[in-house]
C-alpha cells in the first residue's frame, strides 16, 4: 500500500475530500495576473508613502484605490467562475454549486 505524506493523508477518522481546481485559459490567467501585479505595485506604493511619512488622507486615498482594484479582481474572477464552473456544474446536475456560490458571495460581502 502506498503511503501518503502528512499533507495529503486525511486525519484519522476523516475521509479524503476532493480538492477542486480550475484550468484557466492563458488569456484568463494573464488578465488576472496583470491585475494582481498592479495591486502589488499599489500596495508597495502605499508602504513607501508610509515610510516617507506621507499625509494621512493621501495614504487613505491610495488605500481606497488599491481596495477598488482588489474588488475589480474579485469581480473578474467571480465572473469567470460563474460563466465556467457554476454553469458546467449546473449542466451536470450538481445543484449544490448554487449553495457554494451563495456561501462565497456571503464571504465576499462581509
Amino acid at each position: 500500500m502506498e503511503e501518503k505524506c502528512c499533507c495529503c493523508a486525511p486525519a484519522e477518522g476523516e475521509k479524503q475530500e476532493a480538492h477542486k481546481t480550475r484550468r484557466r485559459t492563458p488569456e484568463e490567467y494573464k488578465k488576472l495576473c496583470n491585475r494582481l501585479s498592479r495591486i502589488e505595485g499599489q500596495i508597495r506604493g502605499i508602504r513607501r508613502m508610509l515610510d516617507e511619512s506621507a499625509y494621512c488622507p493621501d495614504i487613505l486615498t491610495q488605500a481606497a484605490a488599491a481596495n477598488a482594484a482588489l474588488n475589480a479582481f474579485s469581480r473578474e474572477l467571480l465572473s469567470q467562475h460563474i460563466r465556467s464552473c457554476v454553469v458546467n456544474d449546473l449542466h451536470e446536475g450538481h445543484d449544490e454549486v448554487v449553495d457554494e456560490l451563495l456561501d462565497t458571495l456571503g464571504k465576499m460581502m462581509k
